[in-house]
């Protein structure tokens, strides 16, 4: 590993570095993908990660190609002490909202874990429900190893997911913009109307 990437991953580490001189041993990282589509569920990761661990190549998993992300995916799931991947189904969001159905989906992933993190780092502003001891990271994919090593778990999760979907809608094309609302999925919505995929409250403003 080149000495520039050594220097990123260790900069990436120092949340969790901190954490481990405060006498926390084992530091989950939580985020989610999916909240913007306009259909499928949301899906979240919760990840811990080694003390030592330096995985190449390790980021926001926005800031990968889908390539780059399967590879990673299969190395921190290879390296990880513990993962799991967790959902909030369509019904669940439009019952929910999007931001409390994402919350219930990244608690049901840390409950999902084998092993109990004692500090958990979540993605984003905002956490409701998790009784462990926690902190709310903005733009925490790009300053955490755990977090971004969720959120390729998760992004590689669902977008698997929406992929198989695709094959049960196909006049939707899922499997090109999973789910989101691109000029393409917008007319195929006017063409065909919604399917059991879509979530309903997301469709307001489009369909009216």
């Amino acid at each position: 590993m080149k000495e520039q990437e050594v220097e990123r991953l260790l900069l990436m580490r120092e949340k969790e570095n901190k954490l481990f001189d405060m006498g926390y041993t084992l530091i989950a990282g939580v985020d989610e993908a999916g909240r913007g589509p306009l259909a499928g569920d949301v899906y979240a990761a919760a990840c811990i990660l080694p003390a030592d661990c330096l995985i190449e190549g390790l980021n926001d998993s926005k800031k990968l190609s889908e390539k780059k992300r399967e590879k990673l995916y299969d190395e921190i799931t290879q390296t990880a002490a513990c993962w799991a991947v967790a959902t909030a189904s369509v019904a669940e969001i439009d019952e929910l909202n999007i931001l409390n159905a994402t919350h219930l989906a990244m608690n049901r992933a840390i409950d999902k874990l084998g092993i109990l993190p004692d500090y958990v780092l979540v993605d984003g502003n905002s956490m409701r429900g998790l009784l462990l001891p926690y902190e709310t990271v903005i733009g925490g994919d790009a300053l955490s190893v755990s977090i971004a090593a969720a959120s390729i778990l998760a992004k590689v999760s669902r977008d698997r997911y929406i992929c198989e979907m695709a094959a049960q809608y196909p006049e939707y094309g899922f499997e090109k913009h999973k789910g989101y609302g691109t000029k393409v999925h917008v007319e195929a919505l006017k063409q065909y109307g919604p399917c059991p995929l879509h979530r309903t409250t997301f469709l307001k403003k489009i369909l009216g």
